[in-house]
C-alpha cells in the first residue's frame, strides 16, 4: 500500500516508518469514515489505550520506587487520561490526517479532544502491530516526553480531591449542575457549577461537561483552601 502525500509527512512528525503502511491508514480511520473495505481505528484504539497503560505504569514504577500504589494510580491517571492522549495527538498534527465522514468534519472533529485521543492510542497499537513493544515503548516516552518525569507527586485531578476534601468533612459527594449550555450543537459550550451541601460553589465554562466539570471544581478547592 502506498500511502499519501498527508501520510508520509505524518510518520516523520510521528518519528516511524512503516513497514506496513495499512496499519497507519486504519489507526487514522475514524468509525464515521469506515466501511465494507476500510476498518476503523476502534480495535486499534483499544489496544494502544492498553501498550500505553503498561508503558507509563513501568515508566513510573522505575522512577520511583518507593511510591504507593495510591501514589502512583493518580500520576497514571493524569499521563494516559484523554487530555492529556489529545495533547499529544495536537503536538504531532494528528488531527490533519484523520479520516472523518462528512458529519464528523462539519462538526470540527479534527479538533474534538476524544477523537485526537483515540486517534494517539490507536496509533500507538499501529506501532506495536508494526515493530513491537519495544519501538512502541520508545515511541511513546518520546512523545510524552518531560510529562512523564514532570507528573505532579500529588495527581488526582480536580474532581477526586474534591470529594476527598468533602468525605474528609463527612459531607456528601459534590454536585455537578449544567448551568448553560451555548454554541452550535457541533460546538457547544458548557458552564457547570460544583457544589457542596454546605452551599459553597464555584462555575467554570469549557468546551466539554468533563472540562467543565474539573475546572469548576478546582475553582471552589482554591476558594476552600483560601477559607480560614
Amino acid at each position: 500500500m502506498k500511502l499519501s502525500a498527508e501520510l508520509r509527512s505524518f510518520q516523520d512528525r510521528l518519528g516511524h516508518r512503516f513497514a506496513s503502511p495499512e496499519l497507519l491508514a486504519q489507526a487514522v480511520t475514524h468509525a464515521s469514515m469506515s466501511s465494507a473495505n476500510r476498518d476503523d481505528n476502534q480495535r486499534l484504539e483499544f489496544l494502544g489505550d492498553r501498550v500505553l497503560g503498561l508503558v507509563m505504569a513501568e515508566a513510573l514504577l522505575s522512577l520511583d520506587k518507593s511510591a504507593t500504589e495510591g501514589q502512583l494510580a493518580p500520576r497514571f491517571n493524569a499521563l494516559v487520561r484523554k487530555e492529556t492522549c489529545a495533547d499529544v495527538a495536537r503536538e504531532i498534527d494528528l488531527g490533519a490526517v484523520l479520516r472523518l465522514g462528512r458529519s464528523e468534519m462539519l462538526s470540527g472533529g479534527r479538533r474534538k479532544q476524544a477523537l485526537l485521543g483515540d486517534g494517539i492510542e490507536a496509533v500507538i497499537a499501529a506501532v506495536y502491530m508494526d515493530a513491537g513493544f519495544e519501538v512502541a515503548r520508545a515511541l511513546i516516552l518520546r512523545l510524552w516526553g518531560t510529562r512523564v518525569h514532570e507528573v505532579e507527586e500529588d495527581a488526582r485531578d480536580a474532581k477526586t480531591a474534591l470529594q476527598e476534601w468533602a468525605q474528609a468533612r463527612g459531607l456528601s459527594p459534590p454536585a455537578y449542575v449544567e448551568v448553560a449550555r451555548t454554541g452550535p450543537d457541533h460546538a457547544p459550550v458548557f458552564t457547570i457549577a460544583a457544589e457542596l451541601e454546605t452551599g459553597q460553589s464555584q462555575k467554570a465554562t469549557a468546551g466539554s461537561k468533563r472540562q467543565a466539570e474539573q475546572a469548576a471544581a478546582g475553582n471552589l478547592l482554591a476558594e476552600l483552601e483560601k477559607s480560614p
